[in-house]
């Protein structure tokens, strides 16, 4: 079995603790807080909408005062996989599961991953492209966000039966 060089298991740790801090910040719309996760030359691009796409941190934290149309957020982040290009450049693919409330109560949610390349900087890791692609949602978000670009069926598959003996109710 091979082992991880060392600073690979703590430097997972720090774009973890990154990308959940991009979370707690957004659900808080402390959005100073979660500018200064970002390089100061980042670019950010959630939808093909111009106000979906920023370039530099100002300009992200600017994009992301329309969250305050949400009386209430949820970010809930999984499954992160992190893959270093060097010791100092990570690419970091994760799930969000996030849920929005407005004022009359009505609720939206949407399913998807950030697609990353952070970078070490003295003092942390930072976020320097974000693509947001999005996998699922439900009625009630309405935001055009990149769709997951899936696999299509290899040729010649065909459903299969679904209502077999074993999912037909019993009598």
């Amino acid at each position: 079995m091979v082992k991880p060089d060392s600073w690979r298991i703590l430097d997972r740790i720090q774009i973890e603790r990154t990308l959940v801090e991009y979370c707690v910040s957004l659900d808080l719309m402390d959005l100073a807080s979660l500018a200064e996760l970002f390089s100061e030359n980042c670019i950010v691009d959630y939808g093909d909408n111009p106000n979906l796409k920023s370039r530099g941190r100002d300009c992200l934290a600017r994009s992301l005062e329309r969250m305050w149309r949400w009386t209430r957020t949820s970010h809930h982040l999984s499954n992160v996989l992190v893959e270093f290009v060097d010791r100092d450049t990570a690419h970091c693919t994760s799930y969000v599961h996030a849920w929005h409330e407005r004022a009359d109560g009505s609720t939206a949610t949407v399913l998807g991953q950030y697609h990353d390349v952070l970078v070490r900087r003295p003092d942390r890791w930072l976020i320097h492209r974000r693509r947001m692609v999005m996998n699922g949602n439900d009625a009630g978000f309405t935001v055009p966000i990149h769709a997951l670009d899936r696999q299509g069926p290899p040729v010649g598959w065909t459903v299969p039966d679904v209502d077999g003996p074993a999912t037909k109710k019993q009598k």
